[in-house]
């Protein structure tokens, strides 16, 4: 039974083509005929898929992106892909398509006669193709290579399905609090207003979680939150440097100038001024910041040096979606 609706539809499609073929025949042409050109169409689909080749090829240097020279690898790939497709659409356009140009005044806009004459013209134009499918197939390739090259560096903007490395931090506890040339860090270094960064010792200072801001606060003004009591041993603190606005430094330690307004120091990012305060647990004092510095909790060594005590409080830098779901690693 399904057989035979099977050849029944195929019998159908054949003797509806043979029909249009017909119908094709016996209506005149508006585009004079012309002879097929399979070199032509042969070099078309060559060049299409070429340029897919190239497409990928700038991928495949993305990918790998250790390649000396890489960036001239990377151009030389892209542009070569639309040489090839521009070539292609030439070839096409100048041995594939038959074209005539004839004086006329425009018909009246929407006349269903000039409709049909259009898409006639259009059907007519295609008659030389002799390797549609073929011709299609290769386009398409090359079109989709184009589009997966072009949407290649997004991937750069940040992890596509493993955000993982988002939440990683190279603090541990007790890891010691050196500076930018490796010196150790102790308690009695740290002085009340002034500004400190720190960095974990034996890790990259580059990484996005390793710089610290570090100040010492009257124990009698913190009031860090709850869980927190502990972590900030002498009346010392440390924060993230990365503001979680906008993933600039914070840079500036704001010394209070007047009671009402500024009632004690804070720590103040410059560029868009996101301010915190550090006796609370870096919440947001005033800016665009949208949640408090991640802290880190400190502890002090028999020698009188300050260590990690732990990860942070939360994820590093600036906001993204789900980033209060997420803990740091």
């Amino acid at each position: 039974m399904v057989i035979a609706a099977l050849v029944l539809a195929g019998w159908r499609r054949k003797r509806k083509e043979e029909e249009e073929e017909k119908e094709k025949s016996e209506r005149e042409r508006i585009v004079p005929s012309a002879p097929p050109n399979r070199g032509a169409e042969t070099a078309v689909i060559v060049l299409l898929l070429l340029a897919a080749l190239s497409a990928l090829a700038f991928v495949a240097f993305y990918a790998i992106g250790s390649l000396a020279d890489e960036t001239q690898l990377l151009g030389a790939a892209l542009g070569l892909a639309f040489a090839l497709l521009a070539a292609a659409l030439i070839v096409t356009a100048k041995r594939l398509i038959v074209t005539e140009e004839n004086e006329e005044d425009y018909p009246e806009i929407g006349a269903p006669d000039e409709r049909q004459a259009v898409a006639q013209v259009v059907e007519e134009s295609a008659d030389r193709l002799t390797r549609k499918r073929l011709l299609r197939l290769a386009g398409g390739a090359a079109g989709g290579a184009l589009g997966v090259a072009l949407a290649t560096p997004a991937v750069s903007l940040g992890p596509v399905f493993d955000v993982s490395s988002l939440y990683a931090t190279p603090w541990r506890r007790g890891r010691r609090l050196v500076d930018e040339v490796g010196t150790p860090f102790r308690a009695d270094d740290i002085g009340p207003g002034t500004f400190y960064t720190a960095y974990p010792e034996g890790a990259s200072h580059d990484k996005i979680a390793a710089p610290l801001v570090v100040v010492r606060v009257d124990p009698a003004e913190l009031d860090l939150p709850a869980g927190r009591e502990g972590w900030a041993p002498q009346g010392i603190v440390a924060y993230s440097k990365i503001c979680t606005h906008a993933g600039c430094a914070v840079a500036l330690y704001r010394k209070p100038l007047f009671p009402r307004t500024e009632p004690r120091a804070a720590l103040v990012c410059p560029c868009h001024y996101s301010t915190f305060d550090p006796a609370k647990g870096a919440t947001v004092l005033f800016g665009p910041a949208g949640r408090p510095l991640p802290q880190l909790p400190l502890l002090i060594d028999r020698r009188g040096q300050l260590r990690a005590a732990g990860n942070f409080s939360g994820p590093v830098g600036p906001s993204w979606w789900g980033v209060r779901i997420g803990k740091p690693t």
